[in-house]
């Protein structure tokens, strides 16, 4: 018997383009940029004016001014964003009426709630223990999105946490779609969600020599497959797709978004921040996306690529997309718009793949000035392409050597 197929029914997102999918869509579209200098969010925090960079690419709508100001400040920021683009992506779905014991939910992240863990780490030094919040476990632990998006759904079918850095999105949604095909759930809510410019995570990312330095211009930092490229720019936000099982949407009606066909989730085992550089892993993710899905190589359009902007990172999956798929696929890379969302990009970029296929148009990737000669395949810059898509893959690749790749095919 073979494995039922997995569609998408919602989507929901928070990110630093906009509160809301459709508002995220049209500024990338419109080739609008969300990094920024963040300098008032982090005045106040020790030794901040010390920090380098001070840009980043918050949400656009701060999550605690969506929720209940009471329930906004029992979550962290990152659950807070997961429960925004949850409650989005339910009501996009129209609220599945499944059984609570078949809704399954699986939201990611890379660190949790940071956040919350050195503000009550701040406030222990200063005022004592007695001081501390009576939520701050569960305010910082990395399941609390996941957690509080099942207690709002009352999905009673698992409640599953991945955590892969920055593959953690995309895994959410590899991992959503095997508890489908094994008949585990009918309906599965998966995504990611991060929430982390603070000092101390942007210090760690520029100690480690992977933030760009362009804080004169923060809009033309993030420059993926740039031959001037320098690093990543921190983001955050939230994104969230309701799957179901093909038939059991088909029963009740469902406005089907696109379908996700296929997955490959790998491993490098080679070193704990730096890709392999022959890129077996990777190409082993994207072929297994492939494979899964029942497709060949020539049916793959389009690819939506992990591309931070890093110096290594972007040459090497660009020649691992063109080892594992030819050289007929069109890339674009909307961490130039956005930011690493870390968690939750894998999630936020999966969306943007969805709508790819469903408008026939890919957004161009920013600050593309000088391609890279080692990069080979065709980028759409400048402006978005208009082009009918059949199936496109969404890489995203982690800390720990972890390759995650996902093939959408239209509804």
């Amino acid at each position: 018997m073979s494995a039922p197929d997995v569609v998408i029914t919602g989507l929901g997102a928070t990110s630093p383009l906009g509160g809301d999918v459709e508002t995220l869509w049209q500024g990338l579209l419109d080739g609008r940029s969300g990094v920024r200098r963040v300098d008032e969010q982090l005045r106040g925090y020790a030794h901040w004016e010390q920090l380098s960079p001070r840009m980043a690419a918050p949400m656009a709508v701060s999550p605690d001014t969506v929720l209940p100001r009471v329930q906004a400040r029992r979550l962290d920021r990152c659950e807070q964003a997961a429960l925004v683009a949850a409650q989005q992506a339910w009501a996009d779905a129209g609220a599945p009426a499944a059984e609570p014991e078949r809704i399954a939910v699986v939201i990611g992240t890379g660190i949790g709630g940071v956040t919350t863990l050195l503000g009550q780490d701040d406030l222990i030094e200063e005022k004592g223990p007695q001081k501390v919040s009576p939520l701050i476990i569960p305010m910082m632990m990395p399941n609390g999105p996941a957690a509080w998006v099942s207690i709002e759904l009352g999905a009673k079918a698992g409640t599953y946490t991945p955590v892969s850095a920055c593959a953690s999105g995309a895994e959410a949604l590899a991992l959503g779609a095997r508890l489908i095909r094994s008949g585990e759930a009918d309906v599965v809510v998966a995504g990611g969600a991060e929430a982390c410019i603070t000092p101390l995570t942007i210090a760690g990312f520029a100690q480690a020599r992977t933030l760009s330095k362009r804080d004169d211009e923060p809009e033309r930092a993030s420059r993926p497959f740039d031959v001037d490229r320098d690093g990543f720019v921190l983001g955050e936000g939230a994104g969230v797709v309701v799957m179901e099982r093909a038939d059991f949407a088909a029963a009740r009606g469902a406005r089907v978004v696109g379908r996700l066909a296929g997955f490959g989730v790998t491993s490098d085992a080679h070193h704990i921040t730096g890709p392999d550089p022959a890129g077996t892993g990777q190409i082993r993710s994207i072929r297994a996306s492939v494979a899964t899905a029942g497709l060949t190589p020539a049916d793959v359009d389009h690819v939506n690529c992990h591309a931070t902007s890093t110096v290594v990172g972007d040459v090497g999956e660009a020649a691992a997309i063109q080892a594992a798929l030819g050289d007929d696929v069109v890339l674009t890379a909307p961490k130039s718009a956005l930011g690493h969302l870390v968690g939750a990009a894998g999630a936020v970029e999966s969306i943007i793949t969805l709508l790819t296929l469903r408008d026939g148009v890919i957004p161009a990737t920013l600050n593309l000035e000088n391609k890279a000669p080692e990069v080979k395949l065709d980028v759409v810059t400048d402006k978005p392409r208009r082009q009918q898509v059949r199936a496109a893959v969404c890489n995203s690749f982690g800390f720990g050597g972890q390759n995650v790749s996902l093939l959408f095919t239209a509804a």
